[in-house]
């Protein structure tokens, strides 16, 4: 078709706020468009907040008009662009092609105070063009730059046009403003992506032969907001003519979904689900490619080398696959966005998906404490045993409880499935019954003197001496052979001499059998002794 037409009448004359106003040439369909090019492209206002500077003016033409001769703004401040401003008026107009074959549409008007853009990109022609398929749409806004110019001045009064010509086939590579990708050559499968949302993606494959692989460009699908995004899907092996895929990404469980669950406990980023119409054993493999925002895995803290990826199989259960991570200089050469991190998953099923990180996951599994009777003032130890049961190597600060408030703490690193047991120790100054925790895990209760004020108080001491002794010593041996370092045994009676002054007093008595004997003899015959002294005085 080379097709082209004077529709746009442009005049900007700037006041004391600055104004902008232009307006089509062209005659409208309903009341609601404006044709050019055969009939083959409509304009109209956008319903965005910004397409109230769009509308027909009294010839039925569609008129841009940012000042205050708007009749659609009713705001009676507004009076238009300031001079010396420079901003973009996103979302004003919508181009719609309604013919039968791609084409390349671009707007001529070479002026350097006004540029018309489609998502952020010049679609001025002799720069760039849009490339829409039969019945899609672009939007286009304004990029305005009022920097030198003059209240009053006169910025254009030129016409310029919208011009629409047929794509040859290795042009219809892409369309602009997410609305769809287009990829035609010659010999190759023909594919088209059309983007109804930012996180919605409906991939077509055609013209496919035998053992072909069908490459799908997602335009940096929202997975996650901006921050998990798609950036495309790759069909290796495909034994069909042609494939349908529907792609839909969300932050979070899609409603007939369930959440990422599996024994690492990872933390799920986005999900994505593949809807597919055609059978599975048709493709050999899917390669899902996506990327994750810098900023945002340094925000939350994410290692990159901590991506996975996992799929939901039919049963509900949740597999990791494969995923690599796109290395630095590919990135650069290939022209990727080098604000994200790029990856690359894996699979020969088709179903829900989940973006996750691998986390440390620390489980105590065993814990006990030693002695489980002290006296006031002394101390005891609880020995704990801790695993990594995730998916990531990463340390714990592990905390000693007593009646739920805190004794001791202590950092443990371990990697994925390590093991180690570590000691924690306190002091009880009072008597009472203590309910010992190790993050969270029941260590056993502690007995600390009498809290019932029953038994004398040297048997409490000696059974309290005694026990905590030979089992804080025992405590105190394992907790070094794990911590690397020995600490002083202060129950500790090894050496001789080695007892405080607050320990029993042993008083030497030797006694055999033979010589209680003889002592028993003589207490009785002093008994008899008394009683007769006691007789004599009497008579």
């Amino acid at each position: 078709m080379p097709s082209a037409r004077n529709v746009l009448i442009l005049a900007i004359l700037l006041v004391a706020a600055g104004s902008l106003a232009f307006a089509t040439g062209a005659t409208v369909i309903d009341s609601d468009a404006d044709t050019v090019a055969d009939g083959d492209l409509e304009i109209q206002p956008t319903d965005d907040p910004n397409g109230q500077y769009a509308y027909l003016n009294d010839d039925d033409e569609i008129a841009i008009d940012i000042s205050a001769s708007n009749p659609k703004i009713r705001d009676p401040s507004f009076e238009g662009v300031n001079v010396g401003a420079t901003g973009v008026i996103d979302s004003i107009l919508e181009i719609t092609y309604t013919g039968d074959q791609y084409a390349n549409v671009c707007i001529g008007y070479p002026n350097e105070s006004v540029t018309f853009i489609a998502d952020g990109n010049s679609v001025e022609c002799g720069t760039t063009n849009v490339t829409l398929a039969p019945n899609q749409t672009v939007t286009v806004g304004l990029n305005i730059d009022t920097r030198g110019a003059t209240v009053g001045a006169q910025l254009g009064a030129d016409e310029f046009s919208i011009e629409a010509k047929i794509a040859e086939p290795d042009d219809a590579t892409t369309v602009t403003a997410g609305v769809s990708t287009q990829q035609i050559g010659g010999g190759d499968p023909t594919t088209t992506v059309k983007a109804p949302s930012d996180n919605r993606r409906e991939f077509t494959g055609t013209d496919i032969e035998q053992g072909d692989q069908v490459r799908f460009d997602a335009d940096r699908m929202h997975l996650a907001d901006g921050n998990v995004t798609l950036e495309g899907i790759d069909l290796d092996g495909v034994r069909t003519g042609s494939v349908e895929l529907d792609a839909v990404g969300n932050a979070t469980p899609f409603g007939n979904g369930s959440a990422l669950t599996a024994p690492t406990t990872p933390r799920p980023m986005a999900y994505l689900r593949v809807d597919h119409g055609f059978a599975p054993d048709e493709v050999d493999e899917m390669a899902i490619r996506f990327s994750v925002d810098r900023d945002h895995l340094n925000a939350t803290g994410t290692d990159p080398d901590d991506v996975t990826f996992y799929r939901q199989t039919d049963a509900g259960e949740w597999a990791e696959k494969p995923v690599e991570r796109v290395d630095e200089e590919v990135v650069r050469v290939m022209g990727l966005p080098e604000d994200s991190v790029h990856f690359r998953a894996t699979t020969t099923d088709f179903s829900t998906f989940a973006v996750a990180e691998r986390v440390p996951r620390f489980d105590v599994t065993e814990a006990a404490v030693a002695p489980e009777a002290i006296d006031p003032g002394d101390e005891a130890a609880v020995r704990a045993t801790l695993r990594n049961g995730g998916g990531a190597a990463g340390e714990r600060r592990v905390t000693l409880t007593a009646n739920g408030d805190p004794v001791a703490n202590r950092t443990v690193a371990l990697a994925p499935n390590e093991t180690t047991t570590v000691a924690l120790a306190g002091t009880f100054p009072d008597a009472g019954e203590y309910d010992l925790a190790v993050a969270g895990a029941d260590a056993g209760t502690l007995l600390v003197g009498d809290p019932a004020g029953e038994g004398s108080e040297s048997d409490g001491t000696d059974a309290g001496t005694d026990t905590g002794a030979t089992a804080d010593e025992n405590a105190r041996g394992g907790a070094s052979s794990v911590d690397g370092g020995d600490e002083p045994g202060a129950g500790s009676t090894d050496e001789p001499g080695a007892g405080s002054a607050d320990d029993p007093t042993e008083e030497p008595s030797a006694i055999d059998l033979v010589e209680l004997g003889g002592l028993l003899a003589g207490v009785t015959l002093s008994l008899a002794g008394i009683a007769l002294v006691r007789r004599l005085q009497r008579s």
